[in-house]
């Protein structure tokens, strides 16, 4: 029976694989950058609406492949939104209980979505405590704890299989550089970054990888230092940057990091709002900084080419944070130098 039911699982995940067509490239047109092209992977478009609806349809295939959650498998996931969104997602489609731990002070619209799909939200005061209190929910319950920290890396096939970076290269191949300079990711888990790194290298391409990271996260200092018991309070950016270095980071397939402060990622978010006519998340200003920094260099150096970049989920999830003004100034400051600095770049 449980085999059975295993079966029907994962022929459920597939059949919703096919019904969903693959995210949109949408090419930008950058003041100031005539010889580079900007691309903006928009993962926002995939059913939970971010870009971590890919990773959670590998984490429960690699879980069901593993024999490690049936039919009466309470999920549980340690997520500040958008994982738990799209986990609780997949828990409603094998018909599993979902709990999402996670830090009291997530966006609103997010814990939202997770109970539309019938998840529970399990809140901690602080960021670094969803890891121990998913592993005692999980043992209490005799549950599965999918721990995305650990296992996004290796849960995705990063060969190909229409992941994000096959995805990217076969879109780009029409363009007028269609082998990117640069692509540029925030990591959350690493994950992705670990997929799009090692996809880079499986197929010999000359493309390089920054990743970005917000203020108060561990995986930039973490990437020169090489010391993996740092910590720290955790980074303001949604969804990305990390207290601690997580396993699924993968620094060996990452070709430079930069560190980008919060202001910068809100300048940015705002500004792509009025370039796309729609609202994207904060990381997606992180990421989209981190490509405006990339193509400025190359810019100096009379470089031309083509840099990518992910929009990872849509702004309407934070309309009542990172797009409050008075939200914006209690918790990430004065962005007005920020905003001159992206004014600069754009010159």
């Amino acid at each position: 029976m449980c085999r059975e039911w295993t079966h029907q699982a994962i022929e459920s995940i597939q059949a919703d694989f096919q019904r969903s067509s693959d995210t949109h490239l949408i090419k930008l047109d950058v003041p100031g950058f005539e010889q580079i092209d900007f691309y903006l992977k928009d993962e926002s478009t995939h059913p939970t609406g971010s870009l971590k609806h890919r990773l959670a349809r590998s984490l429960y295939l690699y879980a069901l492949t593993n024999g490690w959650i049936n039919q009466n498998s309470t999920i549980i996931e340690s997520s500040s939104g958008s994982t738990a969104v799209s986990e609780a997602y997949f828990a409603r489609l094998l018909g599993l209980p979902f709990i999402a731990v996670m830090p009291k002070h997530t966006a609103q619209r997010k814990i939202q979505q997770i109970e539309f799909y019938g998840g529970r939200c399990h809140f901690v005061e602080k960021s670094d405590q969803i890891y121990a209190e998913s592993m005692r929910l999980a043992k209490e319950l005799d549950g599965h704890y999918m721990d995305q920290f650990t296992y996004a890396e290796r849960a995705t096939d990063w060969r190909g299989n229409n992941n994000i970076a096959c995805s990217i290269f076969e879109q780009m191949q029409y363009e007028r550089y269609p082998i990117p300079s640069w692509v540029v990711m925030s990591a959350g888990t690493g994950g992705t970054s670990a997929t799009i790194g090692r996809y880079i290298r499986y197929k010999c391409l000359n493309t390089q990888l920054l990743v970005v990271d917000p203020d108060h996260s561990v995986f930039y200092p973490y990437f020169y230092s090489g010391d993996a018991s740092l910590t720290s309070c955790g980074s303001r950016i949604e969804g990305i940057g990390r207290p601690r270095v997580e396993p699924s980071f993968v620094p060996s397939v990452v070709d430079d990091m930069l560190q980008v402060a919060d202001g910068a990622s809100i300048a940015t978010m705002l500004w792509l709002e009025s370039l796309l006519g729609r609202k994207v998340g904060p990381s997606t200003g992180t990421n989209m900084w981190g490509a405006l920094i990339k193509a400025a260099d190359m810019r100096e150096k009379g470089q031309k080419g083509s840099i990518v970049t992910l929009l990872c989920d849509s702004g309407e999830r934070y309309l009542e944070t990172y797009y409050s003004p008075e939200w914006v100034a209690c918790n990430i400051g004065d962005c007005t130098e920020h905003v001159v600095q992206l004014q600069n770049l754009l010159r």
